[in-house]
């Protein structure tokens, strides 16, 4: 969001903490357009909770079941305008993908009462990626690995931060996904297990009318003290390729 855990060394890094804000704060939120009255916060879902009575980390494995189960030729995740945003979507929680090697604005109606759930950036590691793994807990780090290169550099609600993104990384228990015909990872169809490590922002149902969603991760440069490859390569299952700005213009209706 890789077949083979990826480190990167050519990469644009993460500001500092003594560099000017200006490039990685979204132009929505320098504007004079922001909502200064809406309150953020009360449309987040913490980690600790059960939306719709499922928890936070059974939904990023749901997640992660329906971006595998879609063709790539119809893929929201490579979509630059929306249009396939509602594929394979179903109440009472939609899913939205980052974005591939640029930046998109996307377009999207979405029903009233729905919850949204999105990747800052996020990473995960099955059998069927990498087949010389054997058990649950060398995906499990594996997964956590490649997450530990990322970054949340931000996202907004209506030109309004939400804060601490580093609190909103969760590891999914292991799951089962499908991989159809023309999938996104170019491999056989096939079921496999997998683990899933994620910064995530879940949304609660938001008011009907137009809402401005953008968010953006980034990854580090990491040394090669590894037991893992070194490689480099932008897959679906990781972070790299994907840390560009997404933006979703949202009608709830």
């Amino acid at each position: 969001m890789f077949l083979i855990p990826v480190f990167v060394l050519n990469l644009k890094m993460p500001i500092s903490l003594g560099e000017t804000l200006d490039e990685n704060i979204p132009s929505l939120i320098k504007s004079d357009h922001k909502n200064k009255n809406f309150d953020v916060n009360q449309y987040v879902y913490k980690l600790d909770s059960s939306p719709f009575n499922v928890t936070y980390a059974e939904w990023t494995s749901k997640w992660w079941q329906w971006a595998y189960s879609i063709q790539k030729d119809v893929h929201p995740a490579f979509d630059d305008t929306g249009k396939y945003c509602k594929e394979e979507q179903n109440e009472p929680v939609w899913f939205f993908p980052g974005t591939f090697q640029h930046s998109v604005i996307r377009h999207c109606d979405i029903p009233s009462g729905v919850g949204i759930l999105l990747p800052i950036l996020n990473s995960e590691c099955s059998f069927a990626e990498h087949p010389t793994m054997k058990t649950e807990e060398e995906l499990r780090n594996c997964a956590k690995i490649i997450q530990d290169t990322v970054i949340p550099q931000y996202a907004t609600l209506n030109g309004i931060l939400i804060e601490n993104l580093t609190y909103y990384r969760i590891q999914s228990d292991l799951f089962n996904f499908t991989l159809p015909e023309n999938n996104i990872l170019n491999l056989p169809p096939q079921i496999t297990q997998a683990v899933s490590d994620g910064n995530w922002i879940f949304l609660k149902p938001l008011p009907n009318g137009q809402h401005h969603l953008e968010f953006k991760g980034d990854v580090k440069i990491i040394n090669n003290n590894t037991d893992y490859k070194n490689e480099i390569a932008d897959e679906f299952a990781g972070p790299v390729g994907w840390n560009y700005t997404t933006t979703y213009i949202l009608n709830v209706k």
